[in-house]
């Protein structure tokens, strides 16, 4: 019997295996919503009721993916990563806790939310409420924005190490921790194992506020980091040198520990699309992302047998020639609602030269709102259109929401064990 292991290598290797692999939970951008996680264990019967799940992303309030669950929904994809979360605390010193809509959860020790006279909680970075929220959580909400905390901007004094404070190379006890984590993940499953270090990105969106950061300095909104891709070029190229230089130390120290045990990473999560179109243009991607990209998968493709994730949700049609020049070996997660982007086209035109993960099923529309049928309906197509000859690991276009009924949930894993089995 093919283990999970070889299916997604088999997969990732543009081959057929036995079946086609499903990823729930391996990477920040394939997860499920902590309160799904929770009926969804409900209703499998997993759990008593009132068990509380643990929140392993504050940031997006991600639910832990346990073994049980795992080998309930056949679920072939584990994650490794470090122990640091996007507010700078630790995933540790668990404690209870309870979302707007009253699902017991475990939330770390660090998670420090103060509540505001209209009910909307704040999060503040590094366990510190002295120093000003990094993010905040609406009154009945579920996840936590950040901020923006932008200091007023003096062009003559804009330095690219004000937009490094966040980088660093790893601690070796953070090294130990890669090392111990990926003997035990590798002896004690039979799962391939994703790298989960979307940190590594470049002009990743999610950091640049700086959720983590106490007083964070340089470019932090959004708006103004977007607008400096133009304008202030030459700035954001020497923050991405500067960056590289990182990076390639931590990959050096991770690989170190890991060794070949790890399948695939997942480095890079800035978005270059949006529901119309691309936010960068090509040739801004080729002249300041591109570079960087390259430089990093070489580094992996000479060093290591790992293959390399891209995340960028959105209209990308324009850029996947780019991604694939770059040396990227996979793509999430196929937006396929966006402009452009047919499940069939793309099969088509690109699927012998990237693998796709991702593209399941439709998170913002049919997955939510849809009927069950609706879901055992598009799932199927997504299993006829991206599975023949391999190159595809099942997962939803991004990760799983709140408010998902459990019924649609049951129905996109039946559906994906019905009719996920080679040939389709």
């Amino acid at each position: 019997m093919m283990t999970s292991r070889e299916r997604v290598t088999l997969a990732l290797q543009h081959h057929e295996a036995d079946r086609v692999p499903l990823d729930v939970g391996a990477t920040t951008v394939t997860g499920m919503h902590v309160t799904s996680v929770y009926l969804l264990r409900q209703a499998l019967g997993l759990d008593p009721p009132n068990t509380p799940v643990r929140v392993i992303d504050p940031l997006l309030m991600l639910g832990e993916i346990k073994p049980d669950l795992m080998q309930a929904l056949g679920i072939d994809v584990v994650k490794l990563t470090g122990r640091a979360t996007s507010f700078g605390y630790t995933l540790d010193g668990w404690k209870e806790w309870r979302t707007f809509d009253g699902t017991p959860v475990l939330v770390p020790g660090g998670f420090n939310t103060i509540p505001e006279p209209g009910g909307d909680l704040l999060m503040h970075p590094c366990a510190d409420c002295s120093a000003p929220p990094s993010a905040r959580m609406p009154k009945g909400g579920y996840y936590f924005d950040s901020i923006i905390r932008q200091p007023p901007i003096d062009e003559a004094s804009l330095r690219p190490e004000q937009n490094l404070e966040e980088f660093s190379v790893i601690s070796d006890d953070e090294q130990e921790h890669f090392r111990l984590e990926a003997e035990r993940l590798y002896q004690e499953t039979d799962k391939a194992i994703m790298l989960s270090m979307g940190g590594l990105g470049f002009g990743d969106v999610g950091r640049v506020p700086g959720p983590g950061l106490r007083y964070p300095k340089g470019i932090r909104d959004l708006e103004e980091w977007y607008m400096s891709l133009s304008f202030r070029r030459d700035l954001i190229y020497k923050i991405f040198e500067a960056q590289l230089q990182i990076d390639l130390a931590n990959l050096a120290k991770i690989h170190d520990a890991v060794g070949e045990r790890v399948t695939a990473i997942y480095w890079t999560g800035a978005d270059f699309g949006s529901q119309n179109g691309t936010l960068v243009s090509p040739k801004t991607y080729r002249e300041l992302f591109f570079p960087f990209h390259k430089q990093i998968n070489e580094w992996i493709h000479k060093n290591t047998k790992w293959k390399t994730f891209i995340h960028s949700c959105g209209s990308v049609w324009t850029l996947i020639d780019d991604f694939i020049t770059a040396g990227f070996d996979i793509l999430n997660p196929l937006q396929c609602s966006a402009a452009n982007m047919d499940p069939r086209a793309l099969k088509n035109t690109f699927g012998s030269r990237i693998a796709f993960w991702g593209g399941g099923i439709d998170t913002q529309h049919t997955l939510p709102f849809g009927t069950p049928e609706d879901v055992r309906k598009e799932v199927r197509e997504r299993l006829e259109r991206f599975g023949p000859g391999g190159s595809f690991v099942f997962s939803a276009i991004h990760n799983i929401q709140a408010l998902v009924p459990v019924a649609n949930l049951l129905a996109m894993f039946e559906t994906v064990k019905d009719f996920g089995k080679y040939p389709l």
